[in-house]
This record gives C-alpha cells, structure tokens and sequence, in this order.
C-alpha cells in the first residue's frame, strides 16, 4: 500500500459524492491539501451561456490541474476533479493525463490505478484514447508496474516515442538488459528514433551485458542524429566506457564536451576509481574544483574511495573537510564511504567518531567499523561492537558474520568461531558463499582442518573462492598431497582456477620440501596460458631460499624482473634469504645495491632492511650489518634482534649486550626472540654470569616464560663452564622434557669433563631418539678417545659404519669473480684440483691467476 493510502483514507469518505460521478471505493486514498498557490474551486451556481465561456472554463481547470499535479498535490488535484465532474464541467482524457502524470511525479502507484480505473468506466473513447494509452504504459512503467505496463504496451494500437522509451527503461531498471536492447532494435524497425532519453538506457543496457562493440555503435548514431552537444547522452556515454573499462574513450568523450555538469564529472571519478586508476581520479577531482563544480555525495565517496586505495590520508581527510564545507549531511552514504576510508587508512579513531554523528546508521555502516576493526587487528573492540549490535536488536547479515568469523580466525578463537558457524546455520546463513568461506578459513587457522573439511562438503554451492579457501588452506599447513587433489578435483567439476588456485599449490609444495614438484608446478601454470603474478615468483623465490636452493631462488629473482615485475618487500626478504643460504656477500651486496636504488630502505616495510642485517651477520661480515642497522631510520624490534642474532652468531656478546640496554633505553619492549640471541651471544662468549643474569631478568623483570631454546642455551653456557651438576638440576626442573639438542649439549660437554658415565647414559637415550643423527655417535667415540678408552671409541665408530653413518666433512667455498668454489675435505673432482693441491708443502692453497689464500 502507497505511503499517502493512510493520510487520504481518513479525509474521503467524508465527501458526499453522488454514486454516478464517484471514484471507486479503492480510490479513496487520495487527501485534499490547502494549497496557498491555488485559488477556491468551487463552481456553483455558474452558468455556461456559450461553448466559448465552456471551453475557457476547461482551460482554465486543466491550467489549474496541471499545476496541482506538478506542485504534487495530488489530493487538490483530485478534489478539483470531483468538483468539476458534480458541476457538469465536461472531464476530457486530457484532465486523466495530468493526474496520471501527477501520479508518475510522486511515483504514487495506488491513485494511479484507480484514474486506470476510472479511465476504463468511461468506455472505448477513454480506454483506446491514444493519448491516455500512452500515459498509461509510461506510469506503470515509472511507478513499478511492470506486469500491467507490459500488458498495456502489448495491447498498445499506435505505440510512440514516448511508451518505447517507458518500456526500455523499465526492462533496465528491472535488469532486463537484454530485453531493453531487443526493445532498442524494435523502436526503430518500428520507425522511431531514439531520443536524448532511450540513448543513455541503451548504454546502461550495453554496460550491463558487457557488450562494449554495442554501445560503440549506439554511440556512433548518437552523434549522427546530434546528440554531440546533449549532456544528458554525453554523460552516459562517458558512464558506459568507464563500466566497461575504456578509460581512454570516456576521457576522450569528456574532453570533447562543450558543456559538462556535476554527473560528468562524477561519471569519469567513478569510472577511474572502479578501473583502479585512483591517481587518475584524484587529479580530475583537482580539475573539479578549478572549475568551481559544487561536488555532490558521489564525488566525496569516489575521492574517499580512491584516497583509500592510495593510502592517501591526507587527500581523503581534504575531501571530508570539502563535504563539510558544502553542507553535505553526513547521511548514510557519506558515512559509509569516510568509514570505510578512515578504517582502511588505519585512523580507526576517526571511524568511530563518524559513526558516533551519522544521523541513522544501519547495517552497512555498523558492519564496515566491524571490518576496520578486524582489519587493524583490535579484535576486541570488534566484538564489543558484536555486542552492542546485540543489544540494538540488529540481526547479524552474512557480511557481520563473515567478519565474526574472520576475528575469529585472527584470535584462533574456536569456541566463538563454533558459535558463529551455528548461528548461520540457524539462520539458514550457511549458503551465503563469503559465509561459507570464512567458516572454512575459520577452522583452518584454529588447527582443525577435518572441521574446515567437514564446512566444505557440505556447502551446498562450491565457488572458485571457497575452492581456494579450502586449498590454501591445505598448503597452508603443509598437506600439499591434498591440496594438490583438490586442485585437480575441482577442475573435474567445472570450476576453473584462477592464478590464486596455482599460488596455493605452489606455496604447498614448497612448504612440504617439494622443490621439483613445485617446479613442475610452474611449468604447467606458464603453459596453461595464466600468467604468474608476483606472488608467484615471490612464492618461488621463497620455497627456493627455505629449501636451501639459493641460488635457484636468486635465478628466479632475476627472471622475474626480466619478466617486467618490480620485487615487492616479500619477494626482496626472499632473494635476500637466498644469498644467506649460500653465503654470498657478493649476491648479498648486489641485493643492497638494487633495495637503494628502488628506495626500498625507506619503504614502511621494516623487514626488507632487518633481511639485509641478518643476512650481512650470517655472511660474515658483522661490520656491514651494523652499519645497516645505523642507516636505517626506523628501529624497531625484529631490526633490533637481527643484530642481536648477527652478535651472537660471531661470538661478540658484549656488543649484544649493549645493544640490549640501548634497545631498553629507546623503550622498545623485548621478545623470546631478544633473550634467545642473548643467551645464545652468552653461551658462545662462556659468560656465565652475565648469561644466567638475563635468564632471570627475563623471567621476572620481563615475565616471559622461558621455552625450550632459552634453557638449551642456559644448559650450554652452565655445561661449557664444568657445572654439570648445575645443568643437570636446570634441566630436570623444566617444566618439558629436555630435547635432544639440549641432551646433545650436555653429552658434548661429558667430553671435557671426562663424564664417561653419563656420556654412556646420554648416548643410550639419545641413539633410541635419534637412530639416524650421526653427531650422536662422533660426540660418544670423541668422548671415549678423550679419556683414553680407544677400544670403545673404535667400536662406536664401527657402529656408525654397520648403520651406513657417515660423519658430513667440512666444506668451504669463495667467490671469484662470478664463480662460486667448494672445497670440501677429501674432495678431488674440482677441475683445478692438481692446481689447488700444488704448494701443500708450502702450507698455502695456490689459486690461478696468482691469488694466494690462507690454509684453514
């Protein structure tokens, strides 16, 4: 029922009109307004002397009707009617035309059934009228009456300009492209063209079906019949090429216009801004305001868009300034549109402030500050406002659970997350597919994968999103076998991957150590025609480098770049890793040299210059990676802990220190990490002392509980210094059962003390724990020559031998020039062998091209 049905019902009944001139029953809903533009209407006692005075009275009344229905006072409108129907004035179809346009004015559908009504009782001459045939198809047509408008349309004798446009912009605004495309060809087979209102619902039809060689051909015939100068075809022109991607088409229709208005300007906004061309947009709203153009709701909100895209805080915040200047009131779609833009540029603050002042929120706005809140990880807030939703009485939509279940997935909160997936269920959420997919990532990242199974198989439809879902979630955890079958599995059931699919296997594979697999991998995504993105090579680059595979990963990083991809920070931290696996301080420097010149140091990602000092320690050079560390301008904890490792790995533990209580002086707050490298600096320097002082300051200035690492290096540095005793009561008052690494310490530390016994005792413990670890079985037969007892040694060695156990012999390499030389012991298949072994005498290693090095 129409909003006005209420408001007129009540003032109707009252008037006392004769049963033959009165309106339907149904039609009483139309109320009578004093209007102080329109004078009396009352017409008793006129007579009419001559057909002239008759005709100035119609005149006068249609003026009059015209005039009400235009100032939509319809109830006016009406009243004059029935005034002009008991006094005998003669009621032309015209007088229904002006009601029923009154009605399209208002969109009001009820009163307009009822003049449909009226129209009808007053026979053929009324109901065939050309006229009000017309304006019949076009108010149901404008009014959401597509069934009657259809039917009238079909049934039309003489159809015109006027019922072709209603109908095809009815098929549009119904979403019936395609009808309104044929209803495009069919008006002018009939005869008719086009005018400056069918143009633009052809085009929107055109974007709607994608059918970009269509509108190009509307567009031409647009220009044929004129319409070069209409800003009304112009603007849709340039609203149809930005749809469909053809920025430079729009750009060029926008340009060529004589005349352009606020739509225009908003038309090619939306368009940069959906292609992704945010620059782009930001510029023309520049040239926007040079040309004092008053921006409207969908200016701001595509600025704000594309400001968010840029992380472009300070344009976006210009642009809220802008829409406070102009008076824009912060409605629901300004809301949502700074929401989102204050959420995604991280100012979460000024998010909730803006929710705080919009006049009435509802679902779209609560759900956005939900995400922002996920998005910049405070969970908590997020649920806090899960609970005052609750207390709103506002039912959770697919997109707030989707949310819940995403902070679910961050928190690993599984009891929550369970929650959440029974309340889809009871709410029949379960089929919504972004619903579906954050169940299945939900439990994945809780640890229970036969849960996010169990969500997939019974999810009644499978898109490619939820495949990936599922996929990467296997590769995630390192099951590239099942990831890989459900990446062959759901192409079988129609469901073609994307370039996400392969990533996921590709990132399983290398997970599991499946170097050739992943490899191979590769090969069939270049050959299925998907290109590699540059999460594909950062994938490869980094599988590579985990997998001890450097310098394949440093190929691939080269390759990629010939490819025409710019390395991101991942994919830097990756090859960087690379060079740390083979010890490259060539490649390594090279790396460096390439982050400085792509400006990557003072990038916000501080990972790229901690993978430098990290690797810099770990190839050697101690100098070049504090030297690193000093340039960097932001210091923050894992920078500091790279140089505290790079410290400990070289033995320089009072330089770790120190680094240590410059790092409490900045008020940067240590991790487990900060206290491993330092025990470990401790453990490696024999300072005793100073090692057990920073266990205990981390446990009860800190209170950071300590793990398997810190009392494995607490056990060292005790067991290095000869306090067995000490070491043994640290490790049987943990609060685990000791590792192997830590046993393993503590039998090479039987050596120095001549602890045969408990040597014997270790070895037994850890033989049946590690059969295979050959270090084991050394350390025993070390420990029996140290003390004397070569029978024992003799026969440890020949059970490393009966096991097929062989010790790795030490292996050295250096570059010269582009090539990489590996010396390991006893090794003779160098090419320059004869060469290297020349001078043994000498006790130096003759290179060619006279370069002589030290002997190890």
């Amino acid at each position: 029922m129409h909003p006005l049905q209420h408001h007129f019902r009540s003032w109707l009944p009252s008037l006392s009109t004769p049963p033959s001139t009165a309106l339907s029953p149904h039609a009483r809903t139309i109320p009578a307004r004093k209007s102080s533009h329109s004078p009396a209407t009352h017409v008793l006692g006129l007579h009419y002397g001559s057909t002239g005075a008759a005709q100035s009275l119609r005149k006068s009344f249609l003026h009059r009707m015209s005039f009400l229905c235009k100032d939509g006072l319809l109830g006016e409108a009406f009243s004059l009617l029935y005034e002009m129907e008991s006094e005998g004035v003669p009621v032309g179809p015209e007088f229904y035309g002006e009601l029923l346009q009154g009605c399209i004015y208002e969109r009001a559908l009820p009163p307009g059934r009822q003049i449909h009504a009226r129209v009808v009782k007053r026979g053929d001459f009324f109901h065939k009228n050309d006229y009000l045939e017309t304006k019949l198809v076009v108010f149901y047509a404008k009014c959401d009456g597509p069934a009657a408008a259809s039917r009238l349309f079909v049934r039309q004798r003489r159809r015109n300009v006027f019922s072709w446009a209603a109908m095809i912009g009815l098929h549009c605004r119904e979403g019936f492209s395609e009808d309104a495309l044929v209803g495009f060809c069919d008006m002018m087979c009939d005869g008719f063209l086009p005018d400056n209102f069918v143009i633009p619902n052809a085009l929107k039809a055109c974007s709607a079906v994608r059918l970009l060689g269509c509108g190009r051909e509307i567009h031409g015939f647009a220009l044929k019949m004129g319409f070069g100068c209409c800003v009304f075809v112009q603007s849709s022109l340039v609203d149809f090429y930005g749809k469909l991607g053809s920025m430079e088409a729009a750009r060029k229709v926008f340009i060529q216009m004589p005349e352009k208005n606020v739509v225009t300007w908003n038309s090619m906004l939306v368009g940069y801004t959906q292609n992704g061309l945010d620059a782009e947009a930001m510029k023309i709203f520049h040239d926007m305001r040079v040309e004092n153009v008053e921006p409207t709701r969908v200016t701001i909100a595509s600025v704000l868009s594309a400001s968010a895209n840029l992380q472009a805080l300070h344009e976006g915040r210009q642009s809220h300034a802008v829409a406070v200047l102009c008076g824009l009131e912060l409605d629901n779609i300004l809301s949502s549109s700074l929401i989102n833009f204050y959420c995604k540029v991280g100012w979460t603050e000024d998010a909730e402030l803006v929710f705080g002042r919009t006049l009435e929120t509802d679902m779209v706005i609560w759900n956005l500050l939900v995400s922002g809140y996920v998005r910049d990880g405070q969970i908590d807030k997020a649920f806090h406002m899960y609970h005052k939703m609750r207390e709103e009485n506002l039912r959770f939509d697919s997109v707030t659970l989707a949310s819940i279940l995403s902070a679910c997935a961050d928190t690993e909160n599984l009891k929550l997350g369970k929650e959440g997936h029974g309340y889809s269920i009871r709410n029949s959420l379960q089929t919504d597919l972004a619903v579906a997919s954050s169940t299945v990532d939900m439990y994945a990242k809780c640890g229970r994968i036969e849960l996010a199974r169990l969500a997939f198989d019974t999810a009644v439809n499978r898109d490619l999103i939820l495949w990936n879902t599922l996929i990467s979630a296997y590769a995630q955890c390192g099951l590239s076998g099942e990831a890989t079958r459900l990446f062959y599995h759901m192409q079988l059931e129609g469901v073609t991957p994307d370039i996400i699919s392969w990533n996921s296997v590709l990132l399983g594979l290398m997970r599991s150590g499946q170097v050739d697999e992943a490899y191979d991998m590769f090969s069939q995504l270049q050959s299925s025609g998907e290109q590699p993105n540059l999460v594909t090579w950062t994938t490869l680059i980094s599988g590579f480098a985990q997998n001890g595979h450097g310098q394949e990963a440093i190929e691939v990083f080269v390759l990629m770049q010939e490819r025409g991809l710019r390395p991101n920070a991942a994919s830097i931290v990756g090859v960087t890793m690379a060079c740390t696996d083979i010890a490259s301080l060539l490649y390594g420097k090279a790396i460096h040299g390439y982050i400085m010149r792509q400006g990557l140091l003072s990038s916000p990602q501080p990972q790229v210059v901690t993978s430098l000092v990290d690797m810099y320690a770990k190839c050697g050079n101690v100098y070049l990676s504090r030297k690193t560390f000093d340039l960097s301008p932001r210091k923050e904890l894992p920078l500091y802990n790279a140089l505290i490792s790079g410290y400990a790995v070289h033995g320089l533990a009072e330089e770790a220190l120190a680094l240590f209580m410059h790092m409490h002086e900045q008020g940067i707050k240590p991790d487990a990490i900060t206290f491993t490298g330092l025990l470990s600096a401790c453990s490696h320097a024999g300072l005793v002392d100073e090692g057990l002082e920073v266990f205990t300051k981390m446990v009860s200035e800190h209170n950071l509980c300590p793990c398997m690492e810190h009392y494995g290096c607490v056990t060292t540095i005790l067991a290095r210094q000869g306090n067995i005793e000490e070491a043994i009561k640290l490790i049987s008052e943990m609060p685990f059962k000791p590792d192997t690494k830590i046993l393993g310490s503590l039998l090479a530390a039987c050596k120095e003390n001549h602890l045969i016994e408990l040597s014997k005792y270790l070895s037994r413990y850890l033989f049946e724990r590690e059969p295979e670890n050959q270090v084991n079985y050394v350390t025993l037969s070390n420990t029996y020559a140290a003390d004397g007892k070569w029978n024992e040694a003799s026969k440890t060695r020949g059970t490393m031998k009966e096991k097929g156990l062989q010790k790795d012999p030490g292996c050295s390499w250096i570059h010269l020039g582009t090539d990489l030389h590996t010396f390991v012991a006893t090794d003779m298949s160098h090419p320059q062998t004869d060469l290297i072994y020349e001078d043994q005498e000498t006790g130096l290693l003759a290179m060619p091209g006279g370069h002589d090095f030290d002997d190890p």
